[in-house]
């Protein structure tokens, strides 16, 4: 299903991260945000770090909102939380929904890191079916590297165009992380009283 870039109500769901070393668990928060840029929603979810269950915390979340107007979800990276993957060819399959997983640097490559972990098959698996990078110069002038599903790479460029105001970040992107920040900073302050 093509997305209408030009309708005010299309709807992003996006996904980030945030996570301390000490903490054995990363915070997941979902911002759905409309296409003039209204907030419509919001989720959470914890992941395991060094685990392999980003992709159900992906789930999570989208289920938690229980929303079918969704029409795009982005994710602030697909190898999260110290090596934890989501698989894009899941979420996408099982949601039906097109996928964009973003990301802010070149990279040379994560398979050596990932051969370190006792189930090394398994993430090498979802890694290697992730495929390579595309790189998409955004409008604001920075450039992006992007996977993805069930979009061509010129509704990427838009999609990414319409939901980043300045810098490379979009903005879905941009609140869920700072959400999974202070949601991180309000649940260490409340262990430590």
């Amino acid at each position: 299903m093509p997305l209408h870039f030009f309708k005010r109500g299309l709807r992003a769901l996006g996904i980030a991260e945030s996570f301390v070393k000490q903490r054995n668990k990363a915070i997941l928060a979902g911002v759905v945000m409309r296409g003039d840029l209204q907030i419509d929603g919001f989720g959470f979810a914890e992941i395991t770090l060094r685990g392999l269950d980003a992709t159900q915390g992906v789930f999570e979340i989208y289920n938690q909102l229980g929303r079918r107007d969704i029409n795009l979800i982005l994710l602030n990276g697909c190898v999260i939380s110290l090596f934890n993957l989501i698989d894009l060819d899941e979420v996408y399959e099982t949601l039906s929904t097109p996928v964009i997983c973003v990301t802010y640097e070149e990279s040379t490559g994560l398979e050596k890191y990932l051969r370190e972990f006792s189930d090394a098959e398994a993430r090498l698996e979802i890694y290697r079916r992730l495929g390579e990078r595309s790189e998409v110069r955004l409008s604001t002038g920075y450039r992006v590297f992007v996977r993805y599903r069930g979009l061509s790479l010129h509704e990427v460029r838009h999609a990414l165009n319409l939901f980043t105001l300045q810098g490379s970040v979009p903005e879905p992107l941009k609140v869920a992380r700072l959400l999974a920040r202070a949601l991180l900073r309000w649940q260490s302050g409340k262990r430590a009283n």
